[in-house]
């Protein structure tokens, strides 16, 4: 029997049209919430990729501006050391002081305020106002030394770090607050570089290379050390020897400033060099400075007035003027002139210093009382191309080379541009430019037996010894002529005031005056005043030379050489003598 078929509800299809009717809401509102994700999802990629693909270069390069830095790894500069291994100038380290005002608390701005006040002397208030500002960095103080730095690391304030920073310290000088031999050495500046001096010449020996680090800065911008890497290692600086004999120049600074003060002169400098190696070892100079204190002075006043300022020599050129008519046969040291007390030069006269009326007299009595005219005649016999030929022999016109920085020099005139004035002027040291160096090593040559050498201040650059060049001037039979001449000086003539006890037959020297000139003018009333001299003159150890600017307010009874620099001269001789354990000849050889 089939089955009856089942008849739905009469309701039914109003129902599966409502069914349906709400379904289309919530699919609409699945898809918009789909919509919406894939709207998001798709900002939030595109954000990605603009940032981590198109803008990566870009914040990469800010990140590392921000956090990563590149550091210097300071080379070590060399040690400057005097001829027995004692250190001249040499390295240490002080601190710069920073603050992060913005790590630290309100609470703890009183405490930091004061703490920095006390130690490092700076104004509380300004601190307080800095604490207030919160920047990230400022800087409280540069170069602290080490006590102070100390002192701030016990006390722990917040915010405050230390950064070690290189600086060159140097020793005490014979000058009270100055530094040894500062006109010799220079400074290093903050920029650490080597400025005048043994410092400047030689900077590229001494400084070394620098090396280079990578590393991050937190955000405080303190560096992470930790995180260094990509190294560069420095390259540290050579250490220098010099030939400077420490206890000489520590004399001789002393000698030098006593007498600039006794004549009330300007200014007044001693160089000393050892005759046979031509190594300088003593080198002072009135006013000097404090090398550790650079920033106080001028540029004037850290000026090497042995090296760096030109004079006119005045009568210590008249040794090289007879040296040069002598080795050229013209005359020997007994050649017989006349001297009325001046003479007359292309309708010019040229007046001895006292123009008292001399006579007949030898080579030798002009050399013992520095006559003017004894000099001129020389230069005369000798000849013009003659003259010219040994003063650039004995070194005048060319820099010496000797190792210090900014050495000036004049060079000698072509021989068509000298007229007869100036050769006879040039004969007893005026009109001719010369630093001391160049001087002091002219007569140096004859000490040294007729052989220029060198002078020089390294002896050794790390363990590379200096060798200076050497070239003979005049024959050894002419450096002991004149040898025998300047010890007449000293023992008849106008050297007696630079003698020493126990040296008087073996010591040799020569006076000098020259004025200055002003405005292409001689001046009448200021002068340069210098002495030179070897010792022992039977074997030369040393030869030194005085000079001093301007003595005595410009009064012409108290302004020569042998007045002025002579017994100054004799001072630093003594201290030689009992440094060196020198002695002398109870006999010395007369030259034939």
């Amino acid at each position: 029997m089939a089955r009856p078929l089942r008849r739905r509800p009469s309701g039914s299809s109003a129902a599966r049209a409502a069914v349906k009717k709400n379904r289309e809401p919530s699919r609409m509102r699945a898809l918009i919430l789909l919509a919406g994700a894939v709207l998001l999802a798709s900002t939030v990629w595109g954000k990605l990729v603009y940032w981590q693909v198109w803008q990566h270069n870009r914040l990469s390069t800010l990140a590392n501006i921000q956090h990563v830095d590149s550091i210097t790894l300071p080379a070590t500069r060399g040690v400057i050391y005097d001829d027995e291994g004692r250190p001249l100038a040499l390295n240490t380290t002080v601190y710069d002081v920073t603050l992060s005002p913005q790590t630290v608390l309100p609470s703890q701005r009183s405490e930091v305020g004061s703490g920095l006040a006390t130690v490092l002397g700076v104004s509380a208030d300004t601190i307080q106002k800095e604490l207030a500002s919160g920047r990230v960095f400022y800087y409280i103080a540069h170069r602290v030394p080490m006590s102070q730095a100390q002192q701030l690391q016990r006390m722990g304030l917040p915010g405050v770090a230390l950064q070690g920073v290189p600086q060159r310290v140097y020793v005490p000088g014979g000058i009270d607050g100055d530094t040894l031999a500062a006109n010799l050495l220079g400074f290093v500046d903050y920029s650490g570089e080597g400025d005048r001096g043994v410092e400047q010449d030689y900077n590229s020996k001494l400084a070394g290379v620098n090396g280079e680090a990578t590393l991050y800065r937190d955000s405080e911008g303190q560096p992470i050390a930790a995180t260094m890497q990509n190294q560069r290692k420095p390259v540290n600086g050579t250490s220098v020897t010099l030939t400077l004999d420490s206890d000489l120049q520590y004399e001789a600074e002393q000698a030098v400033e006593q007498d600039v003060k006794l004549n009330h002169a300007q200014s007044g400098s001693a160089i000393i060099m050892d005759t046979h190696t031509g190594g300088i070892v003593g080198y002072a100079s009135y006013p000097s400075y404090n090398a550790n204190n650079f920033y106080d002075y001028s540029a004037s006043q850290t000026q090497d007035g042995i090296a760096s300022n030109l004079y006119e020599p005045g009568s210590v050129m008249k040794v090289v003027t007879m040296a040069g008519a002598i080795n050229a046969g013209a005359m020997s040291p007994n050649t017989v002139i006349y001297d009325p007390g001046y003479t007359t030069v292309q309708g010019q006269e040229i007046h001895d210093w006292d123009d008292a009326y001399m006579g007949n007299i030898t080579m030798t009595k002009v050399l013992e009382e520095s006559l003017n005219v004894g000099a001129i005649k020389a230069e005369q016999l000798e000849g013009k191309s003659n003259f010219l030929h040994y003063l650039q022999a004995f070194g005048f016109g060319e820099p010496t080379d000797a190792g210090v920085g900014e050495e000036a020099n004049v060079p000698l005139p072509a021989a068509s541009q000298w007229s007869p004035i100036q050769l006879a002027t040039a004969s007893f040291g005026q009109g001719v430019d010369v630093n001391m160096i160049q001087m002091v090593a002219a007569i140096n040559a004859i000490a040294n037996g007729g052989v220029y050498v060198q002078p020089h201040v390294i002896d050794k650059v790390g363990n590379k010894p200096f060798v200076p060049q050497e070239r003979r001037v005049v024959s050894a039979q002419t450096a002991a002529l004149i040898n025998q001449m300047m010890r007449s000086v000293v023992q008849h003539g106008s050297g007696y005031m630079a003698r020493v006890p126990g040296f008087q037959l073996d010591e040799a020297g020569k006076t000098g005056q020259s004025q200055i000139p002003i405005n292409g003018q001689y001046s009448l009333q200021w002068y340069w005043a210098s002495y030179v001299g070897f010792m022992p003159a039977s074997n030369p150890q040393f030869t030194m030379l005085i000079n001093v600017t301007r003595p005595n307010n410009g009064s012409i009874l108290a302004n020569d050489g042998y007045i002025v620099a002579g017994p100054t001269w004799a001072k630093i001789a003594e201290d030689i003598v009992r440094l060196w354990h020198l002695t002398p000849s109870s006999l010395p050889p007369t030259p034939n």
